[in-house]
């Protein structure tokens, strides 16, 4: 299994002001959205092709501009007062996802549960997840299952997640450049939103695609000598 790209550590008063670039880009290009939306009903044939076309591009960009700015929330939004339960979360993701895969004709199965628990808001953690079962779920063909397994021994707790059922003989064709792109930030942006509540990602983008979250036990805080007293 490969890991995610690491990215090279900046410090926080260069993410900070990079977040603030990013903000400041969201705004007109949410504006040109607005205006694009709003003049395609006001022209017609190849004038309204052309203002398609420009929308769909403007969508692409605030698309990336977001993914940017999760890139660098990942490291600047404090953890939580207390660790949250992965297997709530993650059980509303498969939900929440199980729509999509039927589309697809992928079927998704959760079995086990976990008592892990993760310094991580609950949302960034919810999105981490979707994105990671989202990379299962676009490759694969009609009539795979995806198979996410809780798992622990005496030191970590697991999450791993497998497709099941027969394997191509020939990869899956490639994305087009642009959604690679965009794929391989979603799952560097779930491996930072894990790394930095504790846990580690390893991604395994072979046919077919697997990955397994590692979540360390923390050792039980020792007692306090005011019992004995």
């Amino acid at each position: 299994m490969s890991t995610s790209p690491q990215p090279f550590p900046r410090p926080p008063q260069d993410q900070e002001l990079l977040g603030a670039l990013l903000h400041s880009m969201s705004q007109p290009l949410t504006s040109l959205r607005c205006s694009l939306e709003l003049s395609i009903e006001d022209v017609a044939g190849r004038q309204q092709e052309v203002v398609s076309v420009a929308l769909e591009q403007a969508d692409r960009v605030i698309g990336m501009v977001r993914l940017m700015q999760e890139y660098l929330d990942a490291e600047l939004e404090a953890p939580p007062p207390y660790p949250v339960a992965l297997a709530p979360v993650l059980s509303g993701v498969v939900e929440q996802l199980s729509s999509v895969a039927a589309v697809r004709q992928v079927r998704m199965q959760l079995t086990g549960t976990s008592a892990a628990r993760i310094s991580v808001a609950e949302a960034r953690l919810r999105l981490a997840l979707q994105y990671l079962i989202t990379a299962l779920i676009e490759p694969q063909p009609a009539h795979r299952e995806i198979v996410l397994r809780f798992e622990e021994n005496s030191s970590e707790f697991m999450l791993r997640a497998l497709v099941a059922g027969a394997v191509s003989a020939a990869l899956p064709p490639a994305p087009y450049p642009v959604s690679a792109t965009l794929r391989r930030v979603k799952l560097a942006i779930a491996s930072r939103v894990l790394e930095s509540g504790g846990a580690s990602l390893l991604f395994d983008d072979g046919n077919p695609p697997a990955f397994v979250v590692r979540i360390p036990k923390k050792p039980a805080a020792p007692l306090s000598p005011e019992l004995f007293s």
